[in-house]
């Protein structure tokens, strides 16, 4: 099912990643304001974003968060806007901030290099509400 994304902001995740499940559920369960939506790297609509940007259309080791028309973020950049978008403590990320990104991507990409070892997730299935955020197309 397809809403207005044109005014989210859009989280693509490599579909078949426990961790990156995991990070969408928790996503989900926070987003009270209804701001994100969802769609894997290895959808259409992933693969469209991907190769428009000329990015990597065929590892799924990076998150990334788009505002249409406006920007888009990668991997810790990406995780510590998500925090801050979602607002109250999550915020407090923010002073995340100040680390270059070169340090913090160092600890994104150690977890990313290990996140098939680290996960012992369960297929998620999102409820007919959450269903409503994920871009399939």
């Amino acid at each position: 099912m397809r809403e207005n994304w044109e005014d989210k902001h859009i989280v693509f995740f490599d579909g078949d990643c426990g961790v990156c499940n995991f990070w969408v559920q928790w996503v989900l369960e926070r987003d009270h304001h209804d701001r994100f939506m969802f769609a894997s790297l290895q959808s259409e609509f992933g693969q469209k974003f991907l190769s428009e940007r000329g990015l990597e259309t065929q590892v799924f080791n990076t998150l990334y968060l788009w505002k249409p028309g406006q920007y888009y973020y990668i991997k810790s950049r990406a995780v510590l806007q998500i925090a801050n978008i979602l607002g109250g403590i999550y915020k407090l990320s923010a002073a995340g901030k100040i680390l270059p990104a070169f340090l913090s991507d160092k600890a994104y990409d150690l977890v990313s290099r290990n996140r098939m070892k680290i996960s012992n997730q369960k297929c998620f299935l999102p409820d007919q509400h959450q269903k409503k955020k994920f871009i399939e197309v």
